[in-house]
């Protein structure tokens, strides 16, 4: 019998392990090339594994919701497309308890092996779990003692931040490593009628960053008015010929895009991390757009190199994310490598918003809604009254880094560009 292994496909260059969340086809079930074989998450997306082959299900090495290890075999496919005999299926059935036992443990090893550093680490640190300790200057021989609560022990995200949140509160005044002492719950009533809704995974993982975010950096929020109505003029003028011809709606924010780009160029303290007392100036810049799930969840895909794209480019690619992150088509890489991200208020018609920075980063853009305002101009002869569209802009920063000043010319630049903007200009 001719076989085929499947082994945990490499989701994006920092992801090591992937937590299977589904299985689309069982053991004795056949199934095509292309055919979509499982679903798997990691800390940043779900992506659904097709089959490379034709063949039938012999195996499957891993339940739902086991953590595995990249480059693990996960099923077995006979590609002679024979049918696992009775006796076969019966084996597998005996087995399963073993294979449950026995093959996360070596995969477990196998991955601690390969993942073992100076520390001389007997444990598996994601490298999640890695970041956040290095943020909290948490040393590796401390968080060795926290206890994990995932498979094989394995120490999770939410084991660190509920490490980080006590750690300071032990009787002692000392940090005491693995020593958790739990911090006293809000005791919330639950009346007749409520209804209690558990958080799904991707749900927990935003709870979870944004107050990890808030716990790190010191956020201040900057605000300013910007009179856009050259570009409204510019957009109304070239929209329609623009999708005929490129076949693609075009909106504000490409335009945005561009200005912030062109801002963090202008401004690389904005355009940074913070590595304890280093700050990490970025080369490149990755902007991030944050996206609304048809879920009510939200991710955040990056626009890679920004400032060396067009308008045209820009635009595509802002459609193609958008549209890839609504149908959970992202890849792990796309959501990867952000240096500055922008959250689009305007399109609930908010005026503007505080959002949370999205670590490791140091800033945020909100951009509001646009609207027709009354307001005051000069000319040569006298101020008159004219009604103009305008906007808030909004930047929410690391004041680690980021002070006022800087972040006060940072949003001016930006206000100057959106307001100066060429309504004539070509597309």
């Amino acid at each position: 019998m001719a076989t085929f292994d499947i082994i945990m496909p490499k989701m994006g260059e920092s992801v090591q392990e992937a937590t299977i969340t589904k299985w689309f086809k069982k053991v004795g079930d056949a199934i095509e090339e292309e055919d979509v074989l499982l679903e798997i998450a990691t800390d940043k997306v779900d992506s659904e594994i097709p089959s490379p082959v034709d063949g039938v299900i012999t195996k499957i090495l891993y339940e739902e919701n086991a953590v595995v290890a990249v480059g693990e075999v996960i099923a077995v496919i006979d590609i002679a497309g024979d049918a696992p005999d009775k006796k076969r299926s019966e084996e597998d059935t005996v087995g399963k308890k073993q294979l449950k036992q026995e093959v996360p443990k070596e995969a477990v090893k196998a991955t601690i092996e390969a993942n073992k550093d100076s520390t001389k680490s007997t444990k598996f640190f994601s490298p999640l779990v890695k970041n956040i300790a290095r943020s909290e200057g948490i040393p590796a021989e401390e968080l060795e003692q926290i206890k994990g609560t995932g498979h094989n022990e394995r120490i999770r995200k939410q084991d660190v931040l509920e490490y980080i949140r006590t750690r300071s509160e032990q009787k002692s005044g000392k940090e005491i490593p693995g020593k958790i002492t739990q911090k006293p719950g809000v005791q919330i009533p639950v009346n007749k009628g409520d209804e209690i809704i558990q958080m799904d995974r991707l749900r927990k993982l935003i709870a979870d960053n944004m107050v990890l975010s808030k716990q790190i950096s010191p956020h201040v929020t900057n605000f300013i008015e910007t009179d856009v109505t050259n570009l409204v003029i510019w957009r109304n003028k070239v929209k329609d010929e623009f999708e005929k011809r490129e076949k693609q709606k075009l909106t504000y924010m490409p335009v945005f895009i561009e200005a912030v780009a062109k801002a963090l160029r202008e401004f690389p303290g904005v355009n940074a991390s913070v590595d304890e007392y280093k700050i990490i100036l970025r080369k490149n810049v990755n902007i991030g757009i944050a996206v609304a799930l048809p879920s009510g969840n939200l991710i955040v895909p990056v626009i890679k190199n920004a400032d060396q794209k067009s308008i045209v480019g820009l635009t595509v690619d802002l459609n193609t994310i958008a549209q890839n992150a609504r149908n959970n088509k992202l890849n792990p890489d796309d959501i990867q490598g952000g240096t500055f991200t922008i959250s689009n208020f305007g399109t609930f018609k908010n005026l503007s918003g505080t959002p949370i920075i999205n670590q490791p980063q140091v800033a945020i853009l909100a951009t509001g809604t646009i609207e027709k305002k009354p307001a005051v101009l000069e000319t040569p002869s006298g101020d008159v009254i004219a009604i103009r569209h305008k906007m808030i802009l909004a930047l929410t920063y690391d004041h680690r880094v980021v002070d006022g000043a800087l972040a006060g010319a940072f949003l001016k630049y930006l206000s100057d560009y959106l307001q100066n903007f060429d309504s004539n200009r070509s597309v």
